[in-house]
Parts: structure tokens; sequence; C-alpha cells
């Protein structure tokens, strides 16, 4: 055997395994892209809910090099899955299981209890991660900016949905449910979330929440309210309307309720009908024959036997909540009656003319607002976002932003997701061209939770939210729940930490 070649060759393999080490090491770059590097990428995720979680998947399934932490304000994840999605809707939370799985995942940990923005600084993330994801929902909520809206009566939809699915900071708002007509500011899937809910104590319908999620202390509230009547007021038309079919058909098929139309707001609907894509077709129909047809047998046996209403109101804006006299609650809403003009776009214009609803319960569903963490960021204070580029933030190498902070509060789950797949997509693409610098060695988490632990901060790691989950299934099994859930945030942190 020639030992001698042998020994050259092997040679030749080691000084080749060395400079390719020293490659690795170095990271290699080939026409300016950014190959590898010795030392993973290091993603923080702010906020864990649809947001923050679809970003995260995406990042871990495409980069099998990312390492990603989660950090959440609460104790708890999933934002609004757990807090917002209504509890008649317990489908809709299924999602839950693939965030589990994200979750769960070997690079990927969670940590409840951080309040970016108080707790730990962006500039601080940024230094300990090679991006930062800004997820952090919209917690903030549109005012509708007319006399009255501070009434005792008056609620933002966010803070009564909050108060029916346990967020820990809703959890005092104790809606006073005494009077018979309920008014209701906006009509997409929030506004009849919650007209669903108002409407909700009638035999069947009661037994069947009792079923869900919903907390007791707004089963017990509600299984003793008053309203009976609940209107749904938008600024423009019945083409306008930002629900979705199914939210309509659940309306109309509500137990216990009959619909209560205004014809007039349906004038001249059905001529234009024909130019409408399908499924605003499909939605308006049926809003038409909701409103105009002559019910079948059944049917109209099943509305003269209904002991609450229900109905939509068109072309009305506020003006005004008025009070009873030498009190601050709630009496009435003064309403400004509109007409359409089309310039490029569907606007509401006032006619002169308004009309009072008496009322004892109004609740803004006119949006959800982000609001600014970091007085360091950008930040587009009348669309109430982000400013970004397909979720990267103007200005501000290294940090991106995904969910309703970069777009608003806009559409369903699925829609969050599309967008949140996008900035995962943009960020691997800096990554990949080198626009973002993934070659230095970044502390990550280490350097994080021992700043948190010097400033008295101890996060809820998953294992700790799946103690929370425990106590909260086995209270709920003892209902006939899925769950009844812990309603503060001290409670959680004492289960968490036990």
């Amino acid at each position: 055997m020639n030992y001698k070649l042998l020994f050259s060759h092997r040679k030749l393999w080691t000084l080749g395994r060395r400079r390719s080490t020293s490659r690795l090491h170095e990271g290699i770059r080939v026409s300016g892209q950014a190959l590898f590097s010795s030392c993973s990428p290091k993603v923080c995720v702010v906020g864990s809910g649809p947001g923050g979680f679809y970003t995260a998947q995406h990042l871990i399934k495409a980069r099998p090099d990312v390492e990603l932490d989660i950090y959440e304000r609460l104790p708890v994840p999933f934002g609004l899955v757990r807090f917002g999605v209504a509890p008649d809707h317990p489908e809709v939370k299924n999602v839950i299981n693939t965030f589990t799985q994200t979750a769960k995942h070997s690079r990927c940990n969670f940590y409840g209890n951080v309040n970016v923005g108080r707790d730990v600084t962006i500039n601080e993330l940024k230094e300990a991660y090679h991006a930062v994801v800004l997820s952090y929902g919209a917690e903030g909520n549109r005012t509708m900016g007319v006399p009255g809206e501070d009434l005792a009566g008056v609620y933002a939809a966010k803070d009564f949905v909050g108060w029916y699915n346990g967020l820990p900071n809703c959890r005092e708002l104790n809606p006073d449910l005494s009077c018979e007509t309920a008014v209701i500011l906006g009509q997409g899937n929030v506004a009849l979330d919650v007209a669903r809910i108002l409407l909700a104590p009638i035999n069947d319908y009661i037994l069947f929440l009792q079923s869900t999620d919903i907390t007791q202390p707004a089963l017990e509230a509600l299984a003793q309210s008053q309203v009976r009547r609940v209107l749904i007021v938008g600024r423009r038309g019945p083409l306008q309307i930002a629900c979705t079919i199914k939210e309509i058909r659940e309306m109309v098929n509500l137990p216990g309720t009959k619909p209560e139309m205004l014809p007039a707001d349906f004038e001249g609907i059905s001529e234009v009908l024909k130019d409408v894509p399908r499924p605003r077709k499909r939605l308006t129909e049926l809003m038409l024959k909701t409103a105009l047809e002559t019910p079948g047998e059944k049917e109209l046996e099943r509305r003269k036997s209904a002991s609450r209403s229900w109905g939509f109101r068109f072309f009305r804006s506020p003006v005004e909540v008025l009070a009873e006299p030498r009190t601050n609650k709630t009496s009435a809403i003064r309403l400004a009656v509109n007409r359409l003009e089309v310039e490029g776009f569907t606007r509401a214009v006032l006619t002169g003319e308004v009309e009072d609803v008496t009322c004892g319960l109004v609740i803004s569903s006119i949006g959800y607002r982000s609001l600014l963490i970091d007085p360091g960021l950008p930040f587009d204070s009348r669309k109430a976002i982000i400013p970004n580029s397909m979720g990267r933030i103007q200005h501000t190498p290294g940090v991106y932003c995904s969910g309703w902070v970069k777009t608003g509060p806009t559409g369903v789950i699925a829609t969050t997701m599309n967008n949140s797949f996008d900035t995962a997509r943009s960020m691997m693409e800096d990554m990949d061209s080198g626009a973002l610098d993934v070659s230095a060695v970044k502390s990550g988490s280490q350097s994080i939770t021992a700043l948190l632990r010097g400033r008295g901060v101890k996060p809820v790691t998953f294992a700790d939210w799946e103690k929370i989950d425990s106590v909260e299934t086995k209270k709920g099994e003892a209902e006939g729940k899925p769950r009844e859930k812990l309603l503060s945030v001290e409670e959680m942190l004492q289960v968490a930490q036990t």
C-alpha cells in the first residue's frame, strides 16, 4: 500500500476540511448572499396572538436553523383566539392546537408575563436578537368622538367582549343589562358577536352557552339580563356592511328572536345586485329576504313566538349619547341620518336630519386601535399602525411587524395568517440577501431572561401555561364546560409558579 500517497490525500482532505470549517464559522457569501453562518439566526416575536404565532410557525418551518422566542404581556398565550373569539364559535379556537405545536417546537420558547416596552425595551431586544417582530395586536379602542360617550351604559365592544371572554383587565366591567333596548354602533363581525351574546338568555341558547368557555360571571349576568331588543347601526348601506354571511345567517336563525328591519333601508338594492360580486350578492340577498319577503308558515310561527328582536339600522351615524335628567346614565342615542355619495369610493354624507333612539345600553364596535409601545418606533397615529412595507418597519432595520399592528384590525384569522406569512417571507428574503445580517453572535433569551430577573420579572414558560390550562380545564369539567378561565393575572401567576 502506498502510505505516502494515502497520507498526502489525508493531508489535503484535512486541509480542505479545516478551510471548510473556517468558512463555516465566518459565513459564506456568494454574490452578496449569506448562505449560512456559525450561529443560528435568533428572532423574537412580541405578542402571542394569531399574528405572532403564524409568523413564528412560518419561520420555524422555512428556516431549519432559526431559533425563536415569543414574548407575551399576559401569563397566558393565544391573544384574541382566547379573548376575542365568541364563545359560541368554539371551532375557530381549534387553531390553538397548531399554535401549541409551534410553541412546543424544540427551536421555540414562550415567555409570558413580560411587558415589552415596560419590562424590556425594543432596543434591548435588538441587542439580543438578529430580528424582532412586533405582533402585539390592537389593545386600544377607537372612540366615537361624540358628547356623552363617557356616560354610564356606554361600553367599547373590545371591553364587552373581553368581559365575557375573561380578559383580566375587563373582569370588573359589570355592564348594566337592566334596559330593554341596546344599540350597537358598527356592523362588523364583532358587532354581531356582541348582539348574539346580548340576546342569549333564551331557553335553549343559554343552555348552549353554558357548555362553552364563556366566563361564569358573564353567564350569570346574561341570565338576568333585561335586554329584549338589539339594534345594529351602520353609517352606510346594506351593500357596505362589514360582517360575513355566516354571522348574518346566525342572527337570522337565532332561537327566540325575530328580525326588525326598515324596508326603506333596502330601496333600490335589488336593482343593482346583478353587478355585485357573488359573495356580497349572496349576503345582500339574505338580508333582503329577511327584511322584505313574507316568511313561510314555519318561520312566521317562529317569529310570532319570539320574545326578543334584532335589526340593522343603515345610513345612521352617532351624534350624541343622551342622559337621563339629573343623572349620568344613558337614556337614548341621537343618530344623524345619512345619504351615500360615490366619488371614487362610497361615503356617508349627513342629510341634516336626526332621530333619537331610546336605549339604556350603547356598545361602540367601530374598531380596535394599536398602541405605540416604544417611543423609538415609527407610528402612524391616524391609521393606528406601524408604517411598514411587507412587514419591514420603515427606517428601523431588523425590526418587522405582523398582524393588526401591521395592517389595522381587518379581516378574519385567515387574513392575519396570510399577512404574517408575508412578514416571515420578507425577513427570510432579507436574511438571504444579506440585508439582515445574521453573522454576528447574539445572546437571545439568555441575556433577556437575566435582565428580566434583575428587574424582578419572572417569565411564564409554556410548561407553566400548561399548568394554568390544566387547572382551567379541570374547573370547566366540573361545570360541564371546556374550561373555566382564571380571571386575574394574580390567579394565573399563582398557578404557574407553583
